[in-house]
C-alpha cells in the first residue's frame, strides 16, 4: 500500500495519494481545512469568482490553460480528492469521495497542473468548447463546466501500549542451618543425635546429563501498531500521485451566447511523483467545494457577472434641423 510525493518544485509538504473509502456527507464540516483556488497560467493570478445563490462562479477564455491550487490549513496531514468536469483528475475515473487525490503535508500547497498520466507527466488543463473536453470525448458530458474537490483529515496511529513486564521469579529456598553438638549431651544419660551435616555437592558422573535449566517465564513483546480498518474495510489506501484571462470588451459581452466551455486534454508536462502512505480518519469528507466556469459572455448573459454599463448616447452627426445660413461668429467674449 503505498502513495507518492509530489515534484520537488512545489511548497514542500505536498503529496498526492490515492483513497479507498466510499461515501457521502459531510460537506462543509470544516470550511477552513482546505482552500481550493484556480489559477490562470498565463498570467499566474487567482482569477476572480463570482457567487450568485450559494454558487460560485470563475470565468475562463479558450484556449487557455489553468492550474487548480490546493492549500492545507491545519497541522496535520490532509488528503484532498480532485475532479474536472465530474471526472477524477487522477485516474481518470467518474469522480467518487473514495478516489485518488493529492495528500498535502502540514500547512503545504499543491499546483495540479493538469490530468496526471503517469508518476512523471501531466497533460495541461485548458479551456475548450465543450465538444473538444476531455469528459465529452469519454462520452460523460453531462458534468461538463464544474471543478470539484473532498477533503480528508488523516487517520492517527493508534497508542502502542507497553507490553506488562513479568516480576522476577522468586528466589530459592535456603538451605537449613546445621544442628551443633551440645555440651550437655556427653554429661547427660539422654544424647541428642548426631548434628546434620549438609551433604556435599557430588559431581555428576561423566556420562551423566546436566540437570534441565530453570524455565524462564515469557515476556510478552509490545504489539506492533496495526492501522484500523475503515467502514469500508480498507486497512490502508494506495496513493499516487503525485487560467483564463479576463481581458473580454464589452463587444464581446453582448455578443449571442457562446458554446458552453470545458476542459481539454492538452499538451504533456513533466510532474514528478513519489509513493507514501495514507489512512483516512473517516469514509465521509471532512470538506466539499464545487466552482462551476464558463466564458465570460455566457457568465455575463446568465445573470452571475453584472452587466457593463450601457454607454451614453452616441454622437450625431445632424443633431439639428438644417438651415440655409451661413456659419455665425461664436458669442462674444469678455
Amino acid at each position: 500500500m503505498a502513495a507518492v510525493e509530489l515534484e520537488r518544485r512545489t511548497v514542500l509538504g505536498s503529496l498526492i495519494a490515492l483513497a479507498g473509502l466510499g461515501g457521502a456527507g459531510g460537506a462543509r464540516a470544516e470550511a477552513d481545512l482546505v482552500d481550493l483556488q484556480v489559477v490562470n497560467r498565463e498570467t499566474g493570478q487567482v482569477m476572480p469568482v463570482w457567487r450568485r445563490d450559494g454558487r460560485v462562479f470563475v470565468a475562463g477564455e479558450q484556449g487557455a490553460r489553468y492550474s487548480l491550487r490546493i492549500a492545507n490549513r491545519t497541522d496535520g496531514r490532509v488528503l484532498v480528492v480532485l475532479s474536472v468536469d465530474g471526472v477524477n483528475i487522477i485516474s481518470g475515473q467518474t469522480a467518487r469521495y473514495d478516489g485518488r487525490g493529492y495528500i498535502l503535508g502540514p500547512y503545504g500547497a499543491y499546483d495540479a497542473l493538469g490530468w496526471r498520466k503517469s508518476e512523471t507527466e501531466v497533460a495541461d488543463f485548458s479551456f475548450t468548447v465543450l465538444p473538444q473536453s476531455y469528459a465529452a470525448q469519454t462520452g460523460r458530458p453531462g458534468n461538463v463546466g464544474v471543478i470539484g474537490m473532498a477533503a480528508f483529515r488523516e487517520r492517527p496511529e493508534p497508542p502502542v501500549e507497553a507490553a506488562p513486564i513479568s516480576p522476577p521469579p522468586p528466589p530459592p529456598p535456603a538451605p537449613p542451618s546445621p544442628q551443633r553438638y551440645s555440651p550437655k549431651a556427653r554429661a547427660g544419660t539422654a544424647r541428642e543425635p548426631n548434628p546434620v551435616m549438609p551433604a556435599a555437592p557430588i559431581a555428576p558422573a561423566p556420562d551423566a546429563a546436566p540437570p534441565p535449566p530453570l524455565p524462564i517465564p515469557p515476556v510478552e513483546k509490545p504489539l506492533a501498531s496495526t492501522p484500523s480498518r475503515s467502514a469500508a474495510g480498507k486497512s490502508q489506501e494506495d496513493a499516487v500521485v503525485t487560467g483564463s484571462r479576463q481581458s473580454h470588451a464589452f463587444a464581446e459581452a453582448q455578443r449571442p451566447r457562446d458554446e458552453k466551455l470545458g476542459t481539454a486534454h492538452g499538451t504533456s508536462e513533466w510532474s514528478v511523483s513519489h509513493v507514501v502512505p495514507f489512512v483516512r480518519a473517516t469514509s465521509h469528507p471532512q470538506l466539499v467545494l464545487q466552482i462551476e466556469y464558463d466564458s465570460y459572455a455566457n457568465l455575463v448573459l446568465a445573470g452571475v457577472i453584472p452587466s457593463p454599463p450601457r454607454p451614453g448616447r452616441p454622437p450625431r452627426a445632424f443633431p439639428g434641423a438644417g438651415s440655409s445660413g451661413y456659419v455665425p461668429d461664436p458669442p462674444a467674449r469678455f
